[in-house]
């Protein structure tokens, strides 16, 4: 059965690529965005395009003017140093935000609801590697603690009867479209740097590791949802981690570039290591992440050979 998808964040870079897999699948989608980050270029042409902020309080309104049936959001305040710099913002985005969302989906009688959540932050220093759901919940920074409230909240509304939600916490995405401006598209940001003959700083001595996980998966985890709805918190992540230095040699190499890396003082409070479990969404769902790092360099890097002019 076909769904009328609302994507928030549609013109973002997880939420562009969703909006294409959704609409691949043979779902409407109705992509709301504020382009307060994102872009207008990245939303498909066959989505309904929709300029909102998702703390307006008329979206229930607009869910059912438009036949929503289920929810995927992504929009977000996703900078962990502005978290802490202006956490109210943060509460207000991440928070505020999705409180009105569940309204709208209320009012609405929308009950499917997927949630993006941050593995690499609810959980804070892991004790095991990878760790799966049980883990303890330990956010390090206000992002982390309004993703985890906001999974409180969607919790809630499932025990009133109201929603049947989805939560998936996610390892570190990257590919096509991301924003080297941000702080956590590592790839992108040593694409856009080596490209540009520039020497990427890597903070710290490089062997903090993280999870990294292809666009191209979860589009695959919310096509198979949206097929096979099953409500829960679920892992997103390869179990692998992969060191920064790690995935620099990889990049450079790729690229063909021999430019050396610099290196800077460690960030405060920058995770060691992340790494996720992903059985119980395999176990849900049939699928988890299965595109491996060198796998999906080779899928990510030629988008920004083509921005940069290169062949």
């Amino acid at each position: 059965m076909s769904e009328t998808l609302l994507i928030t964040g549609a013109a973002g870079f997880i939420g562009s690529h969703l909006a294409d897999a959704a609409l691949a699948a043979g779902h409407r989608v109705v992509a709301l965005d504020n382009l307060f980050t994102g872009k207008r270029p990245n939303i498909p042409t066959e989505a309904v395009f929709l300029r909102r902020d998702i703390r307006d309080s008329d979206l229930g309104t607009i869910l059912r003017a438009e036949g929503v049936t289920a929810v995927s959001h992504h929009a977000a305040q996703v900078n962990v140093r502005v978290s802490v710099e202006q956490p109210l913002l943060d509460a207000s985005v991440n928070v505020v935000g999705t409180l009105e969302l569940i309204r709208a989906c209320e009012q609405a009688g929308v009950r499917k609801f997927i949630f993006a959540s941050s593995g690499g932050t609810v959980y804070g220093e892991q004790e095991v590697y990878p760790c799966d759901e049980s883990h303890p919940k330990r956010p390090m920074s206000p992002y982390g603690c309004s993703k985890l409230s906001a999974e409180e909240y969607l919790l809630a509304y499932q025990r009133m009867g109201i929603l049947d939600p989805v939560v998936l916490r996610y390892a570190n995405i990257y590919g096509a479209r991301q924003d080297p401006k941000g702080e956590a598209g590592i790839v992108a940001i040593l694409a856009e740097k080596l490209l540009s003959g520039i020497a990427p700083t890597i903070f710290g001595d490089g062997e903090q590791t993280r999870d990294y996980v292809h666009v191209s998966d979860v589009a695959a985890i919310q096509t198979k949802l949206l097929e096979d709805w099953v409500p829960g918190i679920y892992n997103v992540g390869t179990s692998v981690e992969t060191s920064v230095n790690q995935l620099f040699e990889l990049v450079s190499e790729r690229l063909g570039t021999s430019i050396a890396a610099e290196h800077g003082a460690a960030k405060t409070g920058e995770l060691a290591r992340n790494s996720l479990d992903s059985s119980k969404l395999e176990q849900a769902i049939g699928i988890r992440p299965r595109v491996s790092v060198s796998e999906g360099l080779e899928l990510t890097l030629p988008y920004y050979l083509e921005k940069a002019g290169r062949d």
